[in-house]
């Protein structure tokens, strides 16, 4: 056997020892992943998630038809249409988005003044088919009931750093 040989094998042990001590040092101790489908980690309360529409207290939605959201979504992925109300204010009749072109980045949220339009907790929202991704206003009203106390929980979390 050569001296390159023995060299060789005497790094390969050395290298399999280092790497059994690493192992077993991990091995006792807590495990860091989670088990996914059945357990959930934490998110941030800056999570970007599935788009909302928000409500106020007395169940009137909050957007106000300003089209603020519309304007500066880079993707263009909103559609709203306004009408006017008989007490003056203004209401949206159709507010659509295409959640297959939405980008998440959140500027509808930031440009939003009554907090109407809010990115949300939901991150498992697959669907089976493009059409599915085609939020309209209903769509959009039940997440922001579903999702409420979670957004408004999170938004109150991040206040202090908008």
């Amino acid at each position: 056997m050569s001296r390159i040989s023995q060299v060789a094998k005497t790094i390969f042990l050395w290298e399999f020892v280092i790497a059994m001590k690493l192992t077993l040092k991990y091995f006792f101790k807590p495990k860091l992943t989670i088990n996914y489908p059945y357990e959930k980690g934490p998110l941030s309360p800056r999570f970007r998630g599935e788009l909302a529409l928000r409500r106020y207290d007395n169940g009137e939605e909050r957007c106000i038809a300003c089209k603020l959201c519309e304007a500066i979504c880079p993707a263009q992925a909103i559609t709203i249409e306004a009408e006017e109300r008989e007490d003056g204010s203004r209401r949206t009749t159709k507010y659509d988005i295409d959640m297959v072109k939405c980008i998440y980045c959140g500027f509808c949220q930031e440009a939003c003044p009554v907090d109407a339009i809010v990115e949300g907790p939901n991150f498992e929202f697959a669907t089976e088919t493009r059409e599915e991704l085609y939020y309209d206003k209903a769509k959009l009203l039940a997440n922001g009931d579903r999702w409420e106390q979670e957004i408004a929980a999170n938004i109150v979390a991040d206040a202090p750093y908008r």
